[in-house]
């Protein structure tokens, strides 16, 4: 009811670099996370890229005192590196892998392995849906051969959103969304389910100009990757609303700047977020309303639609080209078979080549078989994906464009 006392939510989120084996200095950046969390006692803690789900353990137990509640996502080949510590009850849980995720042969960049996915709690004193994700790296920003599939993402996430929040009268979400501020796949998110960004709502900020949380100045960072931009960017984000009867508001927001305190390292690559909200509930439900921001969500999903057709021609090219591949290996197959059948029922002349190299021809044309066919399917289901989101947009336009 009107006038109850606020509550005032303290919100840490980090993108936490923590893979094994390749992350620098990750055991002791853990730790160090471990005992800042445990120093500041936060409310939520949403922390991406914990790969080592021992590096989880460790802090579960290190936390426990001050964050008794918590809860590890599990999805992919090496994990979603998602989890969240709370120091209220986690009603629920939920984890939603997206359908599109990269390309597996990128070995290099790894996406497609550790299953990105939106991981969702439930809990807090008022019903509060809390979600920690991370999206498809952009890797390079000119030629983003992955930009349809972070749409996919983007669009799914706001559809999950849509339907998964019905019930809770506060939403949270952050997580390194790896787009800037003003690309359309944030533009799309934020459109389709009216969350705010806490860096633009805060009545106080304190830390890197701009809010950005991937900076030059970080000495983790791709200094290369930042290069078109010398004050960095900004991709990791606290977002929120309220639904119902409740209103929400950013008092503070703060980013961490470089080294953590006493130390000569920072927590990670990127800049951790922490926000304050004000939760408080008031005398009624606050109506949706279409009006320009309708009109602004057209163009929004117009251009997006824009963009997974263009990355469904492609990926349609790229099935036609590993299917074509596939039909001439069985073809070099069938034709050795051929050969081999004839000289051994001796209605040809003898084997023309030598038979090592005919053996290593036949299984090169074998691996080739199976690679274009593995390759063909991946793709059929890319092009299935992407072509079924396009739909969805499709349908979109039309209900907002025909609302009065």
């Amino acid at each position: 009811m009107e006038g109850e006392p606020t509550l005032r939510l303290r919100i840490f989120d980090l993108n936490c670099w923590a893979i094994r084996y390749l992350s620098k200095r990750r055991q002791e950046r853990v730790r160090l996370i471990g005992d800042t969390l445990r120093r500041e006692g936060f409310d939520l803690v949403l922390l991406q890229e914990v790969w080592s789900e021992q590096d989880y353990s460790d802090l579960k137990v290190k936390l426990a005192g001050c964050y008794p509640f918590s809860h590890y996502f599990r999805s992919g080949v090496i994990g979603s590196g998602l989890c969240v510590f709370s120091r209220f009850p986690i009603l629920d849980t939920l984890l939603y892998q997206y359908s599109l995720n990269g390309y597996p042969y990128m070995l290099q960049h790894g996406d497609w392995f550790c299953g990105k996915s939106v991981g969702v709690s439930m809990g807090l004193r008022a019903p509060l849906l809390s979600l920690s994700l991370q999206l498809h790296a952009e890797y390079c920003r000119e030629k983003d051969a992955y930009l349809p599939h972070r749409l996919v993402q983007a669009w799914e996430l706001a559809q999950f959103i849509r339907h998964t929040s019905k019930a809770a009268d506060v939403v949270l979400l952050g997580g390194d969304l790896n787009m800037h501020p003003e690309d359309v796949g944030i533009r799309l998110l934020r459109g389709c389910t009216g969350l705010r960004d806490a860096f633009a709502e805060a009545t106080r900020f304190e830390g890197c100009k701009n809010g950005c949380t991937l900076v030059p100045d970080n000495c983790f960072a791709d200094k290369s990757e930042l290069l078109p931009f010398p004050l960095g960017i900004r991709i990791d984000y606290i977002l929120y609303k309220a639904t119902s009867s409740f209103t929400v508001k950013c008092e503070e927001l703060k980013t961490t700047t470089g080294p953590a305190p006493g130390m000569d390292i920072p927590f990670s690559d990127h800049e951790a977020v922490m926000a304050t909200l004000h939760i408080q509930r008031q005398g009624q439900p606050v109506g949706a309303t279409l009006g320009t921001a309708g009109l602004a969500l057209v163009d929004v999903v117009t251009e997006a639609r824009t963009e997974v057709g263009m990355g469904l021609r492609a990926a349609q090219q790229q099935r036609y080209s590993s299917g074509r591949m596939a039909v001439l290996a069985l073809l070099l197959l069938l034709l050795q078979a051929t050969a081999a059948l004839g000289t051994l029922a001796g209605l040809g002349a003898e084997q023309p080549f030598p038979k090592l190299s005919f053996c290593l021809l036949a299984f090169l044309a074998l691996g080739v078989l199976i690679l274009a066919t593995g390759l063909h399917l991946f793709h059929t289901t890319e092009v299935k994906m992407l072509h079924g989101t396009e739909d969805q947009m499709w349908m979109a336009l039309r209900a907002l464009q025909e609302r009065p």
